[in-house]
């Protein structure tokens, strides 16, 4: 996607990430009510497309910060196809079966298609790292914690008491854990792209 050019509503993608609040409320004002339509019109109500609304402007968030997501299409089309596609995961979830899909505010775009994909995949991975780094022992996150914030790890050995060799060896033996467990949920068959 990188030879692509950027579409010009990068600015909001640039708002997002600066916690600009004029274009926050831009986003919010201009495409939020498309979504609470489209929710409202499909076994939901205002406050669940609120939730949704606010869940994929922080999964965008992410997506931006820890990615450096480029928009390449509308963001019209980018955000109501995500918003969109965690509303039918929710009532899936629900076990809602009868969902009207109103094809008239479907986008028909593959830009927008492919970019809703990757931040869904990348939601879905950064939640099945969250869930499975919790389920490591506690020396283990507090060892990888100090090094997501120390660069040192030099610095980071002296923070927890304990010497240089040994915080490289338990950080290798964790990182080597967190991604057993990773790759051995059952989640992890379902991310692949």
């Amino acid at each position: 996607m990188s030879q692509k050019k950027n579409h010009e509503d990068q600015k909001y993608i640039d708002g997002l990430v600066q916690n600009n609040a004029f274009v926050i409320q831009t986003i919010y004002d201009k495409f939020a009510p498309k979504v609470i339509n489209y929710i409202k019109q499909n076994s939901g109500d205002v406050a669940n497309a609120k939730d949704v609304i606010q869940e994929t402007i922080i999964a965008i968030y992410h997506q931006a910060t820890e990615k450096g997501l480029q928009l390449t299409c509308p963001f019209d089309a980018y955000f109501f196809l995500l918003c969109k596609r965690k509303w039918l995961n929710q009532l899936k979830k629900r076990g809602k079966k009868e969902v009207t899909i109103n094809e008239e505010v479907l986008s028909k775009d593959d830009d927008a298609q492919e970019l809703a994909f990757e931040t869904s995949l990348f939601e879905q991975q950064h939640s099945l790292f969250k869930d499975m780094f919790q389920k490591l022992g506690q020396a283990c996150i507090d060892l990888l914690t100090a090094t997501f914030k120390i660069k040192s790890m030099e610095k980071v050995a002296e923070s927890l008491g304990v010497t240089y060799a040994y915080a490289r060896k338990k950080k290798s033996l964790c990182i080597g854990k967190l991604t057993k467990m990773v790759q051995e949920s059952p989640r992890y068959k379902n991310l692949k792209p």
